[in-house]
C-alpha cells in the first residue's frame, strides 16, 4: 500500500507565496506521475499540475505563471511552489500519485487560505 503526507498549507495574506510539500512512501515500485488537486467549498475537485516521472508538466491555466510543480524523484516526494497568491486559491490542496496500471493514490489534503 501506498501512502502520501502533506505538509506547508496555512494562511496567508493576497500576493504572498506558499510551498507544499508531499512525500510517497509504501510498496511503490514505479511512478509514472504526480499531481495536485485543489477543491473550494461548493466546487468540484480540479487539477491544479501535474508531472510525470520523465519531467512533463501541466498547469490549469488559472495559476500557470505563478505556480510550479517539481519533484525529487530519489525521495518519492512533489512539491508546489506557488506565488502571487489571490483568494480565488483558497482550497483544500490534496497531493496525487499515480502508479502502473493507471492506480493512484491520494493524500490527506492541506489547507491553503488566502486573506488580508
Amino acid at each position: 500500500q501506498v501512502q502520501l503526507v502533506e505538509s506547508g498549507g496555512g494562511l496567508v495574506q493576497p500576493g504572498g507565496s506558499l510551498r507544499l510539500s508531499c512525500a510517497a512512501s509504501g510498496s511503490i515500485f514505479s511512478i509514472n506521475a504526480m499531481g495536485w488537486y485543489r477543491q473550494a467549498p461548493g466546487k468540484q475537485r480540479e487539477l491544479v499540475a501535474a508531472i510525470t516521472s520523465g519531467g512533463s508538466t501541466n498547469y490549469a491555466d488559472s495559476v500557470k505563471g505563478r505556480f510550479t510543480i517539481s519533484r525529487d524523484n530519489a525521495k518519492n516526494t512533489v512539491y508546489l511552489q506557488m506565488n502571487s497568491l489571490k483568494p480565488e486559491d483558497t482550497a483544500v490542496y490534496y497531493c496525487q500519485v499515480v502508479v502502473p496500471l493507471e492506480l493512484d493514490y491520494w493524500g490527506q489534503g492541506t489547507q491553503v487560505t488566502v486573506s488580508s
